[in-house]
């Protein structure tokens, strides 16, 4: 089993920035790769952005340019620095592992108001 750890969101103005952290455990050596999604009210969940183990990255087209994902190997951990944040990205933002099975974080709020 892997657990996954969120951490980092919270209240920003537009334009401001913010990083998340997803902290791994448990059975990581069979993590190929990790990723971040969101789900808005009302909206469906959808994919960020991802990261191999070799550091291979896709991010949506939505964020690309201002999003950046990146993993700590030292640290079992993937952030994603997000900056010149606007109102439509907010959402919960939810960590990813693909191993022997998907895993999942409990989400963090990522809220973006003036």
């Amino acid at each position: 089993q892997v657990q996954l750890v969120e951490s980092g969101g919270g209240l920003v103005q537009p334009g401001g920035s913010l990083r998340l952290s997803c902290a791994a455990s448990g059975s990581i050596f069979s993590i190929t790769a990790m990723g971040w999604y969101r789900q808005a009210p009302g909206k469906q969940r959808e994919l960020v952005a991802t990261i191999t183990n070799r550091g291979s990255t896709n991010y949506a087209s939505s964020v690309k340019g201002r999003f950046t994902i990146s993993r700590d190997n030292a640290k079992n951990t993937v952030y994603l620095q997000m900056n010149s944040l606007k109102p439509e990205d907010t959402a919960v933002y939810y960590c990813k592992g693909w191993g022997t099975g998907d895993y999942w974080g409990q989400g963090t709020q990522v809220t973006v108001s003036s």
